[in-house]
């Protein structure tokens, strides 16, 4: 069958020269320039969730400070200046949800799998292109709605990225819950639709249009991250769509699965019967799947970065690939864990936090066997090498934070502190960034045919890898000494004063680091024009997409799809001359294949 199928579309391919603008760059079928509309659109998304975040920290530095960004930006929020308290919670709403889902999701699961599932396993394109470019069109449409619900009335989604009802299901709640919020669900729901079509595609493609050879054990660690992210996808995502589909008919329909005995302003509401508890279960389901949906995908890009960079073969391939299964079962049975708070049995607390403690072990096991790949390895400290390297601190060091907050006895000490903000934000936030970044700087040639200019990416790393620690290392200490999150000022509480220094310091570190992206948007976007032209291989890998042609091609190979003879990870290996053997050359007699 795969024969057939390959002549068919070798066949095919002399029909794809007369495409025009409209079906070459924008509704594309090709998986190659569909993960470039991913990578842009999460780009620019990004933009504006690094602003929100900008505008929020200066509010909490200097609260009650008139502000000419604030009058320019927020408008009729910032009377004179001056952020108003609504707004506040609002901004850190959507820049949650721009970063986690628009941003992080799209930018490598939308990016790193289009690119990439095709072309490490030996196939011509996604298993339907069609598939693939609705996918895209939906999380466009998405996005857009979410930037659009910033210019509602009376104001944008405000319940926190977790919309918790009865803020987000009380349309009456405050200005926040009415129009935001629901365009704020319309849009997670396209969302969803996309996330979901885009992981069934990438799922169906490694399964079943692998190239000769291509067994599974053969795959790239990419590959069996975006695979198992993609499973993990299909098996949460809809928990979630459940849960706003059911939030938007407590709020247009008059329901009460989430809502029961609620007054307002004396006034008893007819709501009986719900409970918001159940909301955070249906919302939780997803949401710690999701923070592996995140990374998982950052892993893989590092460990393939990492092993290419250090010219040895990745330390304990087949430990890296149980730690991923692990780690995706793990996910779904790990979720009550954001909940220890909630009134929740201590016994199902202390299950929890048995199943949390748990996951830290293929967490641990990925750790090691990246320490262990770049010992006494060749290292070449390319941008994509830093990132990867810096992924791996900040992964570390964020998820040592997690053991605390996992047991349910020590979170409720910092639970809706900083605490938590520091731990997420490294552990999922930064460690992601950096994995992204990492797989932008080492297949940025292979996306545009063209080099990222390397001395920019070194300033891009060091002054975003100090402002990133800057950031979130204080943070763990104002949170332990009790700060909540989520409070626009902390001036009415004299217990806080003595951390106002600290929160300054924190937000000059976080305006430097944002600033400092305008150096990676510029190499971005100016190298895809005058970049130095890439060679067919830069780095040196073993892996099937540097076999491809620079220039993309329809079909990404011209001739035959090429075969697999060996595994992935084939670097500096004795009897050979040079210190990489691509996975196309065939085993020379007497050889072994290496598979540890």
């Amino acid at each position: 069958m795969s024969a057939h199928a390959d002549t068919h579309a070798h066949d095919d391919h002399g029909h794809h020269h007369k495409e025009t603008f409209v079906t070459k760059y924008i509704f594309s079928q090709d998986h190659k320039m569909i993960a470039k509309q991913y990578l842009i659109t999460g780009t620019i998304m990004g933009v504006i969730g690094v602003l929100m975040s900008m505008m929020f920290r200066m509010q909490i530095a200097w609260p009650e400070e008139p502000n000419v960004l604030f009058e320019a930006l927020l408008g009729k929020w910032a009377p004179d200046g001056v952020m108003d308290a609504d707004i506040y919670l609002a901004l850190v709403t959507i820049h949650g949800t721009i970063m986690v889902f628009f941003v992080l999701t799209a930018g490598l699961s939308g990016t790193f799998s289009n690119l990439l599932i095709p072309l490490q396993i030996g196939a011509r394109d996604m298993a339907s292109g069609f598939l693939n470019m609705i996918s895209y069109w939906l999380f466009f449409l998405s996005s857009v709605i979410m930037v659009i619900s910033l210019f509602v009335e009376a104001g944008p989604a405000a319940a926190g990225w977790t919309i918790y009802p009865p803020l987000s299901a009380l349309p009456m709640a405050q200005g926040g819950s009415g129009m935001g919020m629901t365009l704020w669900l319309v849009s997670m729901a396209i969302f969803i639709a996309s996330s979901l079509l885009g992981s069934l595609n990438y799922i169906v493609t490694v399964l079943n249009l692998r190239t000769k050879g291509m067994s599974m054990t053969r795959l790239p660690l990419t590959i069996w991250a975006f695979f198992i992210t993609a499973v993990i996808g299909v098996v949460s995502f809809p928990v979630l769509l459940s849960a706003a589909l059911l939030l938007i008919m407590d709020r247009s329909f008059g329901t009460s699965f989430f809502l029961s005995d609620i007054f307002i302003q004396g006034e008893v509401l007819h709501y009986q019967g719900g409970s918001p508890v159940l909301f955070e279960h249906l919302f939780w389901f997803l949401g710690h799947p999701e923070v592996y949906i995140v990374i998982l995908p950052a892993m893989g890009l590092v460990s393939e970065i990492m092993a290419s960079n250090s010219r040895k073969p990745i330390f304990g391939y087949r430990a890296m690939i149980a730690s991923i299964l692990a780690i995706a079962f793990l996910s779904t049975i790990v979720w009550g864990h954001h909940m220890f708070v909630s009134g929740m049995n201590p016994f199902l607390g202390s299950v929890f936090t048995f199943t949390t403690l748990l996951i830290a072990i293929p967490s641990a096991v990925k750790a090691f066997n990246w320490i262990t790949t770049i010992w006494k390895g060749n290292l070449q400290m390319n941008p994509a090498m830093l990132f990867s390297i810096g992924f791996v601190s900040t992964f570390i060091t964020g998820g040592l934070t997690g053991i605390i907050l996992g047991d349910s006895a020590l979170d409720i000490n910092v639970h809706d502190t900083y605490f938590v903000v520091a731990h997420f934000h490294l552990v999922m936030g930064i460690s992601a960034l950096y994995g992204m970044f990492a797989g932008i700087y080492h297949w940025y040639p292979k996306m545009f045919g063209r080099m990222l200019n390397k001395n920019l990416g070194y300033i891009h790393f060091w002054i975003t890898a100090v402002c990133a620690y800057g950031v979130f290392f204080p943070m763990h200490f104002i949170g332990m000494a009790g700060l909540p999150r989520r409070y626009y000022t902390n001036s009415n509480f004299p217990l806080f004063d003595d951390l106002a220094n600290v929160n300054v310091i924190i937000t000059i570190f976080a305006l430097v680091g944002g600033v400092v992206q305008i150096v990676y948007l510029y190499n971005f976007f100016i190298s895809i024009f005058y970049g130095k032209k890439a060679t067919q291989n830069p780095w040196r890998s073993t892996t099937l997409e540097w076999t491809t042609p620079v220039e993309h091609i329809h079909g990404n190979w011209p001739g035959e799809i090429p075969h697999v003879h060996r595994w992935a990870y084939d670097y500096s290996k004795p009897g050979h001359d040079v210190d990489f053997v691509p996975q196309t050359v065939p085993l020379k007699e007497g050889e072994e294949e290496l598979q540890h």
